[in-house]
Parts: structure tokens; C-alpha cells; sequence
């Protein structure tokens, strides 16, 4: 059996909530990182990441701690996925471009999330592909389409001897039973 190869997944976390349809309206509607609705945002984005990797990746979500004093950079797992903010006076592209470097040097199939040209660009011309935060809207929308078609509830055809017997026979049986 042929071994599958490594796949990586790295989404920009605020930059995809900032740049995705499936996120902006949430994200615009308050601006402030700490709000309950960007934490709902935020949240929306880590489900659709998770359901997007699913096994085929393992996925990072890299969301920008710079800012925070408190950041560390520690890394929290939620349903397999990989969840961090950089670590305080070390912005999220940062991390993001290393992330993608190493992987590369691992030889492991890597995807970056991001619209942010710099980004796109360091990444691209290490090798690894690069998909747009409207892309990746796009891509989870599908998904979740699909999804939705495969569970719709299909209606079994009740299948019975009466159906498989042809028409003249069936009614000399019915008359039969009536009869009797």
C-alpha cells in the first residue's frame, strides 16, 4: 500500500476573518478582537477549519498575539486542529512563514490560508501552495453544501411481491382472496 504523504494546513486566523465572505460580516460588525460576536467569529473559523481538514491535513490556525504581552505562543488543540497566537512582539506572518518553511523542509505538502500578498508571496516561492481567505470561504462553503445534499433523506422505494408480478396474474390473486 502506498504511504501517503504529510499534509499541512496553515490558515492566518484574523486575516481570514478580515478577508473571508463567510466571516466578514461578523468580524465587521465589531472590529474589537476581545467582543463576544469576534469570538463567535473566531470560533465559526476554527469548526470550519476543522471540518475542512478532517484527516487528509493537520491544520494550524495562527492568529496574531503580537500586541498581547501575555501571548507565549502556546499552542491549544481543538478537534485535532492546532490553535496559537504568536508570541508577544512576534507577529502572526512571522510564524506563518517558519511554519511553512519547516514544513517544506520536512518535504510535507503544505497550504497556506492567507491574503496577505507578503505571506503569499514568501510562501509561494518556498514552494508551498497558497489559497485566499475568499478561496477558503468558498472551498468550506462547498463543503458544507455537500455535506447538507448527502444527508437529505431519501425515500426507500417500498418494493413487494405484488410489484414484480405482472398485472393479469395479480388480479386472478386478488380475486382469489377476495373470494374466499
Amino acid at each position: 500500500m502506498p504511504r501517503q504523504r504529510k499534509k499541512l494546513l496553515i490558515v492566518d486566523g484574523y486575516n481570514v476573518l478580515r478577508s473571508g465572505s463567510r466571516y466578514k460580516p461578523i468580524s465587521r460588525a465589531h472590529p474589537d478582537y476581545t467582543d463576544d460576536t469576534f469570538n463567535t467569529a473566531r470560533e465559526k473559523l476554527i469548526n470550519d477549519v476543522v471540518n475542512f481538514a478532517g484527516r487528509d491535513w493537520r491544520a494550524i490556525v495562527v492568529f496574531d498575539g503580537k500586541d498581547n504581552e501575555f501571548s507565549r505562543g502556546e499552542v491549544e488543540k481543538v478537534g485535532g486542529v492546532q490553535i496559537m497566537f504568536s508570541p508577544a512582539g512576534q507577529s502572526a506572518d512571522k510564524v506563518i512563514e517558519k511554519l511553512a518553511h519547516d514544513a517544506r523542509e520536512r518535504a510535507v505538502e503544505t497550504l497556506v490560508v492567507t491574503s496577505d500578498a507578503t505571506i503569499q508571496d514568501t510562501v509561494f516561492g518556498g514552494g508551498v501552495d497558497r489559497m485566499s481567505a475568499e478561496g477558503f470561504s468558498h472551498e468550506v462553503g462547498m463543503y458544507y453544501a455537500e455535506a447538507r445534499l448527502d444527508e437529505s433523506p431519501k425515500v426507500a422505494q417500498k418494493r413487494t411481491v405484488a410489484d414484480r408480478i405482472d398485472p393479469a396474474t395479480l388480479a386472478k390473486l386478488k380475486a382469489l382472496r377476495d373470494g374466499a
